[in-house]
C-alpha cells in the first residue's frame, strides 16, 4: 500500500510538472505571437514532409514484408521508423510479427521492454509485461535483460507473495547469467541489494528490543545475505577480490576457512580464463576464433554449465553462424540431455538461422528422441519446407530426415495401419514436391539419383513384402534418365535378388546390359557370373530332392516313383520359362551372345575415342613443337641481327675513324642512286645518351648471366615506364623477404625502362615470400610477382594464382562502383559472416573494373551473404552477388609462325602479333617474289632449292656460293634491290 501511494503522489507531481509547462508554454506562445508565426509556419511544413517522407517509407517496407517476410533487415528498418513517429501500436504489431520469426537481439528488447512498460503503468497491466519478459529471456542469454525483468518485479513486491516472486526471479537470473564471467557480477550484487534492502526493513525501532519471532526473521534474512557471499565466492568471476573485501568488512564473524578455501579455488580457475576473457575483450567482432578457443578449453575443463554459458556467449554475439549453433546443439544433444533445454536450443537454432537444412534435420531429430507428439514434429516439418534453402539437395535431405521419421512409426508386423498410409502418401507427396516446387524454383530435381524413390521401393519390397509396387517405382526410376547407369542397373538387381525371383532377376541384367553406358562390362560379367551360379543351383536342389525321393521310396514301388517324379517335377515346373527352365544351356548362349555383340560394340565406340584423342593430342604436341622451334629461330635470328649490327657499327666507327685521316684516302663522293643508301637522320639529342645507358645495362647483364638462377629467382612485371632508378627501388620493395643477390631491370635499345625485370635471392625461402607481394600497388599500379620460369623449356607455361572452379565460400559482386574501396565493402559483407579476404579486380593499369571477389569462413556464411546482398544499392549502383564460378582460362593456340608471307618470310617481320590489318608492308616488293615452296629465308636473303639468292647474284660455285648463302645484306646490296624495276 505504501509502494502505491509513492506512485500516486509521483503521478501527481508529473501531472502538476506537465501543467506548469503547460501554462508557461502558453505564455511563451503570447508573447511569440505576431512574431514566430512565418518560422513556426516554415517549421510545420518541414515536419509535415518529414511524416509523409517516413510513412511513404513504412508502407513500402510493409509491402516489402507483405513479399519476404524472412527479410530480416526490413523489419529492424520498420521498427526504428515507427519508433521515431511514435506509432506505439503499429510498432508493437511490428514487433509481434518479427518475434514470431527471429529472436530479437538485446538492444530491441530493451527498447520494446521499456515502451510496454511506459504504456502498461497500471498495476492490473503488469501480467503482460511479464509475459514479455519471460519470451525476451528465452531468446538469449542477456544479463541486462534479466537485470531489467528483476528491477520491474521490484515494482510489484508490494503484492501479496512478491517478495518471494522477485527472489525466484533473481534465482533463475542467477543459475542463467551468473557464472558469466564479466556481466555476473552485477546480477550477484543487485541481488545482495535486494536482501539487504529487506533486511533494513526488518530492523527494529532504535531503542526497541525485537520480539523472538522478530529475531528468527532477522537472523533468516541475515543467513540469505551470508550464503549469496559464499556462493558469489565460490564462483570465478572478474573483481572477485572486491567482493571478497566486501564481505570481510560486512561480517562481524569474520570468513569462514571453507569459504576462503572455495575462494582460492575460484580464483585460480579465474586465472585460467583470465587470458581468454583478455582476448575477447581487444578482439574485434565477431570474435569466433577467440570464442572457439574458449569454448575448447572449458570442454577441456568439464564443467557442462560454464561450457553452456560460454556456448550462450558466443552465440549471442554470432547469432547468424550455423556451425555454432550446430555446435551447442551437438552438445546438448549428446552431454546435458536435458529435454527442455535441449529442444528451447534446437528451436532457437532453426529461428536464428532458417536457410540452414543441417539445423532443422538435427530438430526433427531431437523432437523424436525427446517423444515429442507426432503433431509437433509434423508442423516442424512445415515450417522447415517453408525456410527457404539455397541448394536443392536440401529438400531432398531433409525429405529424407522426415520420411525416416515416420517410418520408424510404422509396425510392419500388421498387414495395413494407419501410419503405413501416412508414409506411403508422405512419399508420395515428397516426389510431387520435388517435381513441382524444387524444379520450379531451381531448375534442377536435386534428388537426380532419385533416392527418395528407392527407400520407397526397398521398404515396399523388404516389409511390405510388395514387390510388383517395388518394381513399379523402379521403372520410373529408369525412365528419368538413370537407364545408361550401371550402378542403378545392379542396385535393381541386387533388390530382385534379395526379394524376387529369377525370371525378374535375368531380364534386368537383360535391360542393363541393353542400356548401360558407363560401365557396360561391369554389367556382362554379372549376367554371366548370375547364369553360372543359376545353373549350378537348380541341378544340385534337383539332385537334392531326388536322392530324399530315392531315400522315402527304398522298396522302389510304384508310389516311391511317382513320389520322386512329383517333387522333381514340380521343382521344374517352378523355374519353367515360356519354353526352357531357368537356367538351362540356352539362357548361358543368349547371355554370352549378348555380352559379347555388347562388347564388342562398346570396344569399337571407345577405340574411336581413344583414335580421336590420340589425333588431338598429337596435335597439341606438335603445335608445341612448332612454338618452341619458332622461339629458338626468332632467338636465333635476334643473335645474328645482334651480330649484324654490332659488325655494322664497327665499319661505321672505323669510318669515322677513317674522316679525321687523310682526304686523298676518301673514297670520291657519289651521288644519291648510284648504290650508296639514303644518308641516316641525326639523332635527337637524349638518344645517344640513352643507348649508352642501354649498352651499359647491357653489359652489366651478360656479366651477370651465368649468375643467373631461375629457382632462386622471380619475375617482376607491370611496373611502371617512367619508374627512375628501378634496381634500387626493386631493392627496397623486395628487401623483406631475404637477402638480395642480384636485381636484372630490362631496357630498350634507347636506355628507357620497359616495365619488367628479374629479382634473384640468395636463399629459396625468400621466393615464397616474394611471391606474396604479387598485386602489391606500387605507383597506382598493381606489380605482378611470378616464378621465374625459362619459357624455351616450358613454352605452356602460365601463372595464374587463383582457382577457376566452383568454390562456394567465396562470392563473387559485380556493379560495384569504381569508388568502392576494401574497406566499405568489407564493412558491407561482415554483416553476412566472417570476412578472410577480399578481392578488388583491377586492370593492369591499377583501375578497379566493378568486380570483387569475397572469401567467408564457410559456405553457409557464402550462400546467406548471396541471399542478402544480392540486388541491394551501393552508391546507386545495384549490386549482383552470386557463389564464385569462374569460367576455366582455355589458352587459346597461338598461330602458326610460318604463316606469315605466305610461308615465305619469318614471323618477326610483322612482330610479336602477325600482321595487323591496317598494317602496311615496307618491305621491297623483290623480297615479295617466291622461288619455291621450300625457300626459306635466313638474314634477310630468300634462298631457293638450288642454293641462288633472290634479288642478288647468283652464287657461285665451292666455297664461294655457300659465303653468298650466308653472307647478310648490307646497305648498299638494299639499295641496288630497290634501284632494280
Amino acid at each position: 500500500m505504501a509502494a502505491k501511494g509513492n506512485e500516486e503522489e509521483t503521478q501527481l507531481l508529473e501531472m502538476e510538472e506537465e501543467a506548469a509547462t503547460g501554462v508557461e508554454r502558453e505564455m511563451e506562445s503570447d508573447e511569440e505571437e505576431g512574431m514566430g508565426v512565418e518560422d513556426s509556419d516554415e517549421d510545420e511544413d518541414d515536419s509535415s514532409d518529414d511524416e509523409k517522407e517516413n510513412e511513404a517509407e513504412i508502407q513500402r517496407l510493409e509491402e516489402q514484408l507483405s513479399i519476404n517476410a524472412f527479410d530480416y533487415n526490413c523489419h529492424v528498418d520498420l521498427i526504428k521508423l515507427l519508433r521515431q513517429e511514435g506509432e506505439l501500436l503499429r510498432l508493437r504489431r511490428a514487433r509481434q510479427k518479427m518475434s514470431e520469426l527471429f529472436p530479437l537481439t538485446e538492444e530491441i528488447w530493451l527498447d520494446w521492454l521499456k515502451d510496454e512498460i511506459r504504456m502498461t503503468e497500471e498495476e492490473p497491466n503488469r501480467e503482460k509485461v511479464n509475459e514479455l519478459f519471460e519470451k525476451a529471456v528465452k531468446d538469449y542469454i542477456c544479463p541486462e535483460i534479466w537485470l531489467e525483468y528483476a528491477q520491474y518485479s521490484i515494482g510489484g513486491m508490494g503484492a501479496p507473495g512478491g517478495i518471494e516472486r522477485v527472489r525466484a526471479i533473481f534465482e533463475r537470473a542467477l543459475t542463467a547469467v551468473g557464472l558469466h564471467m564479466t556481466k555476473g557480477t552485477a546480477v550477484w550484487e543487485a541481488y545482495r541489494e535486494f536482501e539487504n534492502a529487506i533486511m533494513g526493513t526488518m530492523q527494529p525501532p532504535p531503542g526497541s528490543i525485537p520480539s523472538h519471532e522478530q529475531q528468527e526473521h532477522l537472523n533468516a534474512q541475515l543467513e540469505r545475505l551470508h550464503a549469496l557471499f559464499r556462493r558469489q565466492l565460490a564462483i570465478p568471476l572478474m573483481d572477485m577480490e572486491a567482493t571478497y573485501g566486501e564481505y570481510e568488512e560486512w561480517s562481524d564473524r569474520g570468513v569462514p576457512e571453507t569459504v576462503s578455501n572455495l575462494y582460492k579455488k575460484a580464483l585460480q580457475q579465474m586465472e585460467k580464463c583470465k587470458p581468454f576473457e583478455e582476448a575477447l575483450l581487444v578482439a574485434e567482432p565477431p570474435k569466433l576464433s577467440e570464442y572457439q578457443a574458449y569454448i575448447d578449453f572449458e570442454q577441456q575443463e568439464g564443467d557442462p554449465a560454464r561450457i553452456q554459458i560460454i556456448f550462450e556467449r558466443a552465440l549471442a554475439e554470432n547469432c547468424l553462424v550455423p556451425d555454432m549453433w550446430a555446435k551447442y546443439t551437438k552438445y546438448l544433444d549428446r552431454q546435458l540431455k536435458v529435454r527442455d533445454l535441449v529442444l528451447s536450443s534446437h528451436d532457437r537454432a532453426v529461428r536464428n538461422c532458417p536457410w540452414t537444412m543441417g539445423l532443422w534435420k538435427n530438430y526433427l531429430l531431437a523432437l523424436e528422441r525427446h517423444g515429442a507428439e507426432h503433431q509437433t514434429v509434423s508442423e516442424i516439418f512445415e515450417k522447415a519446407l517453408n525456410a527457404g534453402f539455397i541448394q536443392a539437395t536440401d529438400y531432398v535431405d531433409i525429405w529424407q530426415a522426415y520420411l525416416d521419421y515416420l517410418r520408424r512409426r510404422v509396425d510392419f508386423s500388421k498387414e495395413s495401419s494407419r501410419e503405413l498410409e501416412e508414409l506411403r502418401a508422405a512419399f508420395t507427396r515428397a516426389l510431387d514436391y520435388m517435381k513441382q516446387d524444387v524444379e520450379e524454383r531451381f531448375s534442377e530435381s536435386g534428388d537426380p539419383s532419385c533416392t527418395i524413390m528407392q527407400i520407397w521401393a526397398r521398404i515396399e519390397a523388404l516389409h511390405c513384402k510388395n514387390m510388383q509396387k517395388a518394381r513399379e517405382l523402379w521403372d520410373s526410376i529408369m525412365m528419368k534418365g538413370n537407364a545408361k547407369y550401371a550402378n542403378m542397373w545392379l542396385e535393381y538387381y541386387n533388390l530382385e535378388r534379395s526379394y524376387g525371383d529369377v525370371l525378374h532377376c535375368r531380364k534386368a541384367l537383360h535391360r542393363a546390359v541393353q542400356c548401360t553406358a558407363d560401365y557396360p562390362e561391369h554389367v556382362c560379367e554379372v549376367l554371366l557370373t548370375f547364369e553360372r551360379v543359376e545353373a549350378m543351383s537348380i541341378a544340385v536342389t534337383c539332385k537334392l530332392f531326388w536322392i530324399r525321393a530315392s531315400a522315402e521310396c527304398s522298396n522302389v514301388n510304384e508310389m516311391g516313383c511317382i513320389y520322386g517324379a512329383v517333387v522333381f517335377g514340380a521343382l521344374s515346373a517352378t523355374l519353367m520359362g515360356p519354353h526352357l527352365p531357368a537356367g538351362s544351356l540356352e539362357d548361358w548362349d543368349t547371355a554370352v551372345q549378348k555380352t559379347e555383340t555388347r562388347l564388342s560394340r562398346v570396344n569399337e565406340q571407345r577405340a574411336k575415342v581413344a583414335e580421336k584423342e590420340a589425333l588431338l593430342a598429337r596435335q597439341e604436341e606438335e603445335k608445341a613443337e612448332q612454338r618452341r622451334k619458332a622461339k629458338a629461330e626468332k632467338k636465333a635470328q635476334k643473335k645474328t641481327q645482334k651480330k649484324a649490327g654490332e659488325k655494322r657499327k664497327a665499319e661505321e666507327e672505323e669510318d669515322e675513324e677513317d674522316e679525321w685521316g687523310d682526304e686523298s684516302e676518301q673514297p670520291p663522293k657519289k651521288l644519291r642512286g648510284e648504290g650508296w643508301p639514303p644518308p641516316r637522320k641525326m639523332d635527337a639529342p637524349g638518344a645517344k645518351k640513352g643507348r649508352l645507358l642501354a649498352a651499359e645495362a647491357r653489359r652489366t647483364q651478360d656479366a651477370t648471366l651465368d649468375k643467373r638462377n631461375d629457382s632462386l629467382s622471380v619475375f617482376v612485371s607491370n611496373l611502371a615506364f617512367s619508374m627512375e632508378d628501378p634496381e634500387k627501388r626493386l631493392r627496397e620493395l623486395f628487401q623483406g623477404c631475404g637477402p638480395i643477390q642480384q636485381v636484372r631491370p630490362i631496357f630498350a635499345t634507347k636506355g628507357t625502362f620497359r616495365g619488367y625485370c628479374y629479382v634473384q635471392f640468395q636463399e629459396q625461402s625468400s621466393v615464397a615470400e616474394a611471391l606474396k607481394l604479387d598485386r602489391q600497388e606500387v605507383d597506382s599500379r598493381p606489380m605482378f610477382v611470378s616464378p621465374c620460369v625459362d619459357k624455351n623449356k616450358n613454352p605452356d607455361f602460365k601463372v595464374f594464382k587463383y582457382s577457376t572452379s566452383l568454390e562456394k565460400h567465396k562470392i563473387f559482386i559485380s556493379g560495384l562502383p569504381y569508388s568502392c574501396t576494401k574497406e566499405q565493402l568489407e564493412k558491407l559483407c561482415k554483416e553476412h559472416g566472417t570476412v578472410k579476404d577480399i578481392r578488388l579486380v583491377t586492370n593492369r593499369s591499377g583501375k578497379p573494373k566493378g568486380l570483387a571477389y569475397v572469401e567467408f569462413e564457410d559456405e553457409t556464411q557464402a550462400s546467406h551473404a548471396v541471399m542478402k546482398m544480392d540486388g541491394t544499392v551501393l552508391q546507386d549502383h545495384t549490386l549482383t552477388v552470386a557463389i564464385s564460378n569462374p569460367p576455366r582460362r582455355n589458352v587459346a593456340d597461338k598461330p602458326d609462325s610460318s604463316r606469315a608471307l605466305g610461308g615465305m618470310m619469318p614471323r618477326q617481320l610483322y612482330g610479336a602479333r602477325g600482321k595487323g590489318r591496317t598494317q602496311l608492308s615496307l618491305l621491297p616488293r623483290a623480297l615479295h617474289r617466291q622461288t619455291g615452296p621450300d625457300s626459306k629465308a635466313e638474314n634477310g636473303t630468300l634462298q631457293n632449292q638450288s642454293g641462288g639468292s633472290v634479288g642478288g647474284a647468283p652464287a657461285a660455285a665451292g666455297g664461294s656460293g655457300f659465303e653468298a648463302q650466308n653472307k647478310p645484306l648490307s646497305n648498299a646490296d638494299f639499295a641496288k634491290l630497290l634501284l632494280k624495276k
